[in-house]
């Protein structure tokens, strides 16, 4: 069955629910989710604190522009969030204050952020494909690695995720590794622009996993 958050995840018009789970993932949706729905109001939440001083009868026509797309910014992020999370920043009288309380509250100070890091690469350096793991599998694995580094702020360009996904193969695959790099261009494996990063090497690989399944029948 569905939970809430998957079930509402589905609508475009609807924000992606945040339980406290995976932030970096939801984090990710809600900026997509913000910038869609209103450029503006995404702007608000990532750099409008709210800076309006005057009292409330002398407030400007841009007073009112900007606590009214204040107002809105807050009410989707409350709209994005369980009753717990919605608790934790109640108080904030900012959606940037909002934004930036959950940011802290899930990655931390730029200590903890470094520490995250800096597990990850060691991740991502010492990753190989398992015994008995499939191509799909593997790739999994992969992405929640350089996924979780990308929501850090560390970013590896995708011919050099190429190379190290071929380097994590074990030896039976080393014939089919040299001709994948005799045959293709790395650095014109992925198209600029695409956000599959390593589609095009996965669905090579896969591929010929499927043809070495045939043949070991």
């Amino acid at each position: 069955m569905a939970t809430q958050s998957n079930f509402e995840g589905q609508s475009v018009n609807m924000p992606p629910l945040f339980d406290g789970e995976d932030y970096t993932y939801w984090k990710t949706r809600m900026e997509y989710f913000l910038q869609g729905h209103d450029y503006t109001i995404w702007s608000i939440v990532e750099e409008g604190d709210l800076l309006v001083t005057n009292t409330k009868a002398q407030w400007t026509d841009d007073d009112r522009r900007r606590i009214s797309l204040n107002c809105k910014a807050k009410s989707i992020l409350c709209c994005a969030l369980s009753k717990k999370e919605f608790n934790r920043v109640s108080a904030c009288k900012s959606a940037m204050e909002m934004w930036e309380k959950l940011r802290i509250t899930y990655k931390g100070t730029d200590k903890v952020k470094e520490t995250r890091i800096d597990i990850l690469v060691a991740q991502y350096e010492r990753f190989q494909m398992q015994s008995g793991e499939s191509i799909t599998q593997m790739f999994s694995r992969f992405t929640d690695i350089t996924n979780g580094l990308a929501g850090l702020g560390k970013v590896y360009n995708a011919p050099y995720m190429v190379r190290k996904i071929l380097r994590s193969l074990p030896s039976s695959w080393t014939p089919k590794v040299t001709a994948i790099e005799e045959a293709n261009d790395l650095k014109l494996m992925i198209p600029d622009g695409s956000r599959d990063k390593h589609g095009k090497i996965r669905r090579i690989l896969q591929q010929k996993e499927a043809i070495k399944r045939s043949q070991s029948k």
